[in-house]
């Protein structure tokens, strides 16, 4: 696509079609059509023109709305994350200028001070869209903030759009996620259907994963998207049959043979894949032969315009998917050559390179490295367990010590001895002394976080 194709994502939508497509929630079914005419907020767009924009609205679909309205008007479209701390908003406000608040919940201010602007999911109040969309408006999505105040990374619409060039576009295709569409990776689904010419059935906080695949399966979605903590969490749910999608999607987390194969046997008609991919870096690949990892050849030419490296076992990016930068930071996102330190470590074996965790998650034992992952994988293969999470607990001797939460496939409590010892000299066959968990408390269940990502801590 040219830069001018670029200009906002309601003409990108837009230009997709819009006969017999539609975005739905749990509540609301809003064909696309109507966007060609109408706008959801209560305020004339002529007014939002180069103003930055943070959107806190409590409901995806009301966010999507406001993004698409603003998107060309304002100067700055801030993703305001539904689990972002209240006391981190001001903070979010001073450091992105933001002088406009759009919110689907204004009984209070979302931040003293700061004017705010209502958006609601109502054709019948709708504003009509006559505002012509002159420039190019900065898109700032905030990291999840797990360990503190979120940055604020930027983005242009060119570079968000720039993965679907990747031969996935499907006119027909009823696109869903797990993921939150105001993180990078639900909003990558989210341009994936709406730019790529096809439908999006969102999910709702309020539901349960089985109440959503329920509804997924009634709107008849083709194509899928979660992390592997999602997926999992999914086929424990008891209503995995209830979508037959052609295409499965994984990302967010490193991606284990074992994930890939559950799902190759409830899906056999759809494909599988997984991508890899970060808000700073963007969509790097995505690997669809059904195998964990990725092949070496990857690294032989750029693959669509982007050129990867390995420098200290950590994968490298670069393209005109990165981010820009973050906003009001002293660090930056590219080194010197424009590479984008991703933090994830890799290890070749043969012709496939693998993925054996993140810089900052590894545990040390008496000065040996110990990455969860790889732990996790080897657990998860036991044909007993349904998922597992591997952390570090703190030793006076070596430092720390291996243990490993597992959630059993079948919970049975007079077994457990016999499943722990059964799952230890499975890891004994398949892991160095120092990597075999010294405990294992079996679980009912494990804690996901809001970005879809497995909870970790260290004891």
């Amino acid at each position: 696509m040219s830069q001018a194709d670029y200009r906002s994502f309601l003409a990108l939508t837009l230009a997709a079609g819009a006969e017999g497509r539609c975005i739905t929630d749990d509540a609301h079914r809003l064909d696309l059509g109507i966007l060609q005419s109408r706008h959801f907020l209560n305020a004339p767009l002529a007014i939002m023109n180069r103003r930055s924009a943070l959107i806190a609205c409590e409901k995806q679909l009301p966010a999507v709305l406001a993004a698409i309205a603003l998107d060309g008007i304002a100067r700055r479209i801030v993703l305001g994350l539904p689990d972002i701390a209240p006391a981190h908003l001001p903070s979010i406000a001073t450091l992105a200028d933001v002088d406009v608040v759009v919110s689907d919940n204004t009984s209070k201010p979302v931040i003293p001070g700061i004017a705010s602007v209502s958006c609601h999911v109502d054709p019948r109040s709708a504003g009509s869209d006559e505002h012509i969309r002159t420039h190019e408006t900065e898109w700032i999505l905030l990291t999840s903030g797990t360990t503190g105040e979120p940055k604020l990374v930027v983005h242009s619409l060119a570079s968000l759009v720039g993965p679907l060039d990747d031969m996935l576009i499907a006119r027909d295709a009823v696109w869903s996620t797990f993921y939150d569409v105001r993180r990078y990776g639900g909003l990558q689904i989210l341009f994936r259907a709406l730019v790529g010419g096809g439908s999006m059935v969102l999910s709702s906080s309020s539901e349960s994963v089985g109440d959503f695949l329920e509804r997924a399966g009634r709107s008849g979605i083709t194509h899928f998207s979660g992390t592997p903590s999602h997926w999992r969490k999914a086929l424990m749910s008891g209503k995995a049959s209830s979508i037959s999608p052609r295409y499965v999607r994984l990302s967010g987390e490193l991606v284990d043979q074992a994930i890939l194969d559950h799902l190759h046997a409830t899906y056999p008609k759809a494909e599988v894949a997984h991508a890899f991919a970060s808000t700073e870096a963007g969509v790097v690949f995505d690997v669809r032969d059904g195998l964990a990892g990725f092949p070496a050849s990857y690294f032989d030419r750029p693959r669509l315009n982007v050129e990867m490296r390995v420098v200290d076992g950590s994968l490298r990016v670069r393209s005109s998917r990165t981010a820009k930068g973050y906003l009001g930071a002293t660090s930056t996102v590219r080194d010197k050559d424009g590479f984008v330190d991703t933090g994830d470590l890799l290890e070749r074996a043969g012709a496939r390179y693998c993925f054996v965790g993140r810089r900052e998650g590894v545990i040390n034992v008496g000065g040996q490295k110990v990455f969860p992952e790889e732990v996790e994988a080897v657990i998860n293969r036991h044909p007993a367990v349904q998922v597992s999470r591997v952390v570090g607990r703190h030793s006076p001797i070596t430092g720390a010590l291996v243990t490993a939460d597992v959630v059993p496939v079948q919970p049975e409590p007079k077994a457990e001895v016999g499943l722990r010892d059964s799952i230890l000299h499975h890891c004994r066959k398949e892991l160095q002394p120092h990597k075999v968990p010294v405990s294992l408390r079996f679980v009912p269940e494990l804690e996901i976080a809001a970005s879809g990502k497995l909870k970790r801590h260290n004891a």
